[in-house]
């Protein structure tokens, strides 16, 4: 199985190419928004047309079936699993080995890999806390949800500091705060959203409990009328690419590229549902980075001492090429790593 996903985020491109996205949406809220490919998903479909090109013209020189996905939602974390609910491998063949790649901010043309978990699991809750409204001149007569808040996310922080070991990694990030609507107003509720990123099932559950045990802890000692409310809204199970599976796919990539082209990586922090299809059959799963930034816009970068642009940016562009020819590529030498050759029986 050769997957590619194709959705877009709500990021207004700024990136000043001729082909630059003008698309707007209507979110899930029903707000309109700006649409672009701001994580390089144009890019992954491009790759997959590309490579399934190669290998419907060289059919004669294998043998097997190539299941080729593209996959919408994965920003959403649901893409996949709603694909495999929907009786993805019911209705089609169902693959031995799952071979997907991801667009990166890295030199263009290097392909980048690593063994076993390659991407963190991801969850996300909106928590709800509730306190009693009042005049901002009498808080003696309101129970505060601002303040209950404000502690409840400088608590949260020691988390990864003072709970995980130091030989695990981490993140914990309160990315929304939000409450009231007035500086003379104590409200009723606020608000945050909290994102998770870890690498193993022992330490994502025991963030995930210590999230409700820090917040519930602050409401209490708060004196909050109820109990905070949690929604998990995003679930994204860490990525692991299959060792001995990736061994066998590098190695064809090794022969091919050259050593000099090739970058082993460490565990990356950001996440992907991509994992979902092979844990659902049980099969292993190779996945990999190719590189998307041009050399001159590296350099340049470097000497105004700025980073470059990365995956979610509004200014993010891979450039076409050598990017897209390698995607080609990289896509195609690992199917063929793993399909028969024609002579065989």
């Amino acid at each position: 199985m050769l997957r590619a996903d194709m959705d877009a985020l709500p990021v207004a491109e700024a990136t000043g190419l001729p082909y630059a996205s003008t698309a707007v949406s209507v979110d899930a809220a029903g707000s309109t928004v700006a649409v672009a490919h701001a994580c390089g998903h144009d890019m992954h479909t491009a790759s997959l047309v590309g490579a399934l090109f190669v290998l419907a013209n060289g059919r004669k020189a294998w043998a097997g079936t190539v299941v080729a996905v593209f996959q919408p939602a994965e920003e959403l974390g649901c893409g996949a699993s709603a694909m495999i609910a929907d009786g993805l491998f019911e209705r089609f063949p169902a693959p031995q080995i799952v071979l997907g790649q991801h667009v990166g901010p890295l030199p263009a043309g290097m392909i980048a890999y690593g063994r076993g978990p390659l991407m963190a699991a991801a969850d996300a809750v909106q928590v709800t806390l509730y306190g009693r409204g009042g005049h901002a001149s009498r808080p003696e007569n309101a129970v505060d949800p601002v303040v209950m808040a404000a502690a409840a996310v400088m608590r949260l922080q020691t988390l990864v500091a003072r709970e995980v070991s130091s030989n695990d990694q981490a993140v914990l990030t309160v990315g929304r705060l939000q409450a009231g609507t007035k500086s003379n107003i104590i409200p009723d509720t606020a608000e945050l959203d909290i994102d998770i990123r870890s690498y193993s099932d022992e330490t994502r559950n025991h963030l995930r409990a210590a999230v409700e045990r820090i917040v519930r802890a602050e409401a209490q000692a708060s004196a909050a009328p109820r109990d905070p409310a949690f929604d998990w809204n995003f679930s994204v199970p860490v990525l692991i690419s299959d060792p001995d599976a990736t061994d066998a796919t590098v190695s064809a990539f090794h022969c091919h590229f050259g050593a000099d082209r090739m970058l082993e990586l460490s565990p990356v922090a950001a996440s992907e549902d991509v994992g979902a299809f092979g844990a659902a059959l049980g099969v292993p799963t190779v996945f990999w980075f190719v590189g998307g930034i041009a050399p001159e816009v590296i350099a340049e970068a470097a000497s105004a001492g700025r980073p470059i642009p990365f995956n979610h940016s509004p200014e993010f562009a891979p450039a076409i090429e050598p990017t897209l020819t390698t995607g080609v590529t990289a896509l195609a030498l690992a199917a063929l790593t793993w399909l028969a050759t024609s002579e065989s029986p």
